[in-house]
């Protein structure tokens, strides 16, 4: 999917001339109706669906924070905010479509549902937890997110609600097809940092959060849940407020060196979990990888600025104060998001977010290992048609 995409106007026909509708066009409905006729293949392959349950922070909120006390620092339901689909604004971090939507289209499911928005109250598709600010640890940020257990609370909550109306059968098939998925740790870390703790407590700091994570996966384990997608972490020390602060504007390598801990501590963990639990699969995504990638040769990806968030103030706009309603009012905001990686300091543009999700959807291990998340989603229906055939 890498290559040169170039900047006239064509028909989109393939997962390149994809790319390149969602980097020029204005109108992102029309992108993403593209994708949707892209992925009417995708659905031939699902005669049932497979659930889709998300967990994690600001990566995968889609507007739970809408419903929380909290500060707008960790809100999103605000222009500019959602301007390339969403009018108006739902609580995304991005122009447009985040992750999981991306991963939901191509699964056949529609959009999976805020949990708290009071106007949801069907979750037979999954049902999306994820809250901006959440930590792995309780101690992160606990009276202005939902926190990660809190989150599984949610869920388990849910699972009573399965039982009651689907019955104990199909609520456990429900749950062993369905998919789970994260993106996490990146709070946990940035509030350490913040607290200028000595980098000898890293490895220790890092062992919490990865012991806190496995405990959720058990619980989700001991529901029924079978497969887990999670990402890793972006560095920590190429964020754009760690480099617009640094003399040079480089990368904090030492911060790097936190990420770089976690991610080994979660393949670890992850590859044991296999041998240790029945039925349990999963697929990492290194999305650490694919942002530094697009970070330092944005044209090869079909974008044009990989330095700088199209959204905020300062140096690389990376003061967090796109839409003007944080704690700095002035903003900027340049003319096409779907030229930038980043849309604020933080978060990926829609046009970003899709070209991960493809990855994550069915990239090679070098991306996503072991398995893709197409692999998760279809797998449970070789294993229905091998059975049902013998």
């Amino acid at each position: 999917m890498e290559g040169n995409i170039n900047t006239q106007s064509e028909a989109i026909s393939s997962t390149l001339d994809i790319y390149m509708g969602l980097a020029k066009s204005h109108l992102g409905i029309i992108s993403f109706l593209l994708i949707l006729t892209r992925c009417q293949s995708c659905q031939e392959h699902f005669n049932k669906h497979v659930a889709l349950f998300v967990f994690g922070d600001s990566l995968f909120d889609p507007g739970n924070n809408n419903y929380i006390n909290t500060t707008t620092e960790l809100q999103a339901n605000f222009w500019p905010y959602g301007e390339s689909y969403f009018n108006p604004p739902t609580g995304r971090f991005s122009d447009g479509h985040i992750i999981p939507d991306f991963i939901a289209h191509f699964a056949g499911l529609p959009l999976i549902p805020a949990y708290l928005d009071p106007h949801n109250n069907e979750f037979l598709y999954g049902a999306n937890f994820a809250s901006a600010g959440s930590g792995v640890l309780d101690e992160t940020q606990p009276t202005i997110a939902v926190k990660l257990t809190t989150q599984l609370q949610y869920f388990t909550d849910l699972v009573k609600h399965y039982r009651k109306n689907l019955g104990d059968v199909k609520a456990e098939q429900l749950l062993s097809d369905a998919v789970f998925l994260f993106s996490c740790g990146s709070n946990d870390y940035q509030i350490l940092l913040e607290n200028n703790k000595s980098s000898l407590l890293y490895d220790e700091y890092v062992e919490m959060v990865i012991g806190n994570l496995t405990q959720v996966f058990k619980v989700i384990h001991e529901k029924g849940g079978r497969k887990i997608g999670i990402t890793t972490l972006t560095s920590l020390g190429c964020l754009l407020p760690v480099r617009a602060e640094r003399p040079d504007n480089t990368c904090d390598e030492e911060l790097n060196i936190i990420s770089t801990l976690h991610d080994k501590s979660l393949s670890k963990k992850l590859q044991d979990l296999t041998q240790q639990w029945e039925g349990f699969m999963y697929s990492k995504f290194e999305l650490q990888t694919e942002i530094t990638k697009r970070m330092k040769n944005p044209s090869k990806y079909g974008l044009k600025v990989g330095n700088s968030a199209c959204c905020g103030t300062g140096p690389f706009r990376a003061i967090n104060s796109c839409g003007g309603k944080r704690e700095t009012r002035e903003f900027e905001l340049c003319d096409n998001p779907n030229d930038y990686l980043l849309f604020d300091p933080y978060h990926p543009t829609e046009a970003a977010n899709l070209q991960l999700s493809e990855l994550f959807w069915e990239g090679d291990s070098k991306v996503a290992s072991p398995y893709n998340l197409k692999s998760l989603f279809q797998g449970m229906f070789v294993d229905i048609v091998q059975h049902t055939t013998q």
